[in-house]
């Protein structure tokens, strides 16, 4: 008895060095892979609400809340056609594709539900609920909520929210929380907007955390163009992705894990492959 309680006692050491050797194991290429469509596709989702957060920004700062809720109605019906919208006080009900016309809107095209209510309208500070059901982009599909905090001072507004998305091409689903900070680029929101905060979201691949590090993204891309992300991935391991616009429909994301470097081309479809 004691020399097998003595050799199970020297086993175990040796396992739990060997759970930890795992848990450090360098990335494969299929995990890295793993890692920028993770990124990408939350990052679509992010993309689809930001898009139509931007659609309800043009009213004016300062008037009654309701007042503000009636030029965001006039401003979407001008906007996309397609929007069949329902105003209630300061609560504007939305349903994108239910009239004929278009409903492309800075490079992305919505079908789903989107709901606004103008909370706070105030000289120094602006705030706006969002709900969307089944938002759509084509790509992502995206149900959750969203309060929008604008500061006139600092041109800046701050983004936290909670995202249940699915990935059309084969039905991948995420959940997820977020807090940001966007800013126009230097050539306005027309061109697109940066960003600064975390994310967290849960996939069947485990859960991943996500620094945000002053990422520039155009409206219909799923991944920025430029900045930096810091991602621990469902092992613990500590990632970070590098972003190159390539074209107009390329963007070359160059991921770190430890002494190893890969290389992947995202396309504006979203679709992953080795550069």
């Amino acid at each position: 008895m004691h020399t097998r309680a003595l050799a199970i006692a020297l086993l175990i050491p040796a396992a739990l060095a060997t759970t930890s050797c795992r848990k450090q194991a360098e990335m494969t290429t299929a995990e890295a892979l793993q890692a920028v469509q993770e990124a990408s596709t939350s990052g679509d989702a992010e993309n689809v609400t930001a898009g139509s957060i931007e659609i309800t920004t043009d009213f004016t700062i300062g008037q009654a809340a309701e007042a503000a809720a009636q030029e965001i109605r006039d401003f979407v019906t001008s906007q996309l056609p397609c929007a069949a919208v329902t105003l209630t006080g300061a609560t504007l009900e939305v349903e994108y594709g239910k009239n004929p016309g278009s409903c492309t809107y800075k490079g992305n095209t919505y079908s789903g539900k989107h709901a606004i209510t103008v909370t706070k309208n105030d000289m120094d500070d602006v705030v706006v609920n969002h709900t969307w059901t089944k938002l759509s982009n084509g790509r992502v599909e995206v149900s959750g909520t969203a309060e929008v905090t604008w500061s006139a001072a600092e041109e800046t507004r701050h983004v936290a929210h909670e995202l249940d998305w699915t990935r059309l091409s084969d039905g991948k689903t995420g959940k997820g929380t977020g807090d940001r900070t966007q800013r126009p680029l230097e050539g306005g929101l027309v061109e697109g907007f940066q960003v600064d905060g975390a994310r967290s979201w849960t996939s069947q691949g485990g859960t991943w955390d996500l620094a945000i590090e002053g990422v520039q993204f155009r409206w219909a891309d799923p991944v920025p163009q430029a900045g930096t992300y810091r991602l621990a991935d469902p092992k613990e391991r500590s990632l970070s992705m590098t972003f190159d616009r390539v074209d107009e429909d390329t963007i070359k994301v160059t991921l770190t894990s430890g002494a190893k470097t890969f290389s992947f081309d995202v396309s504006k479809g979203g679709a992953v492959s080795e550069s």
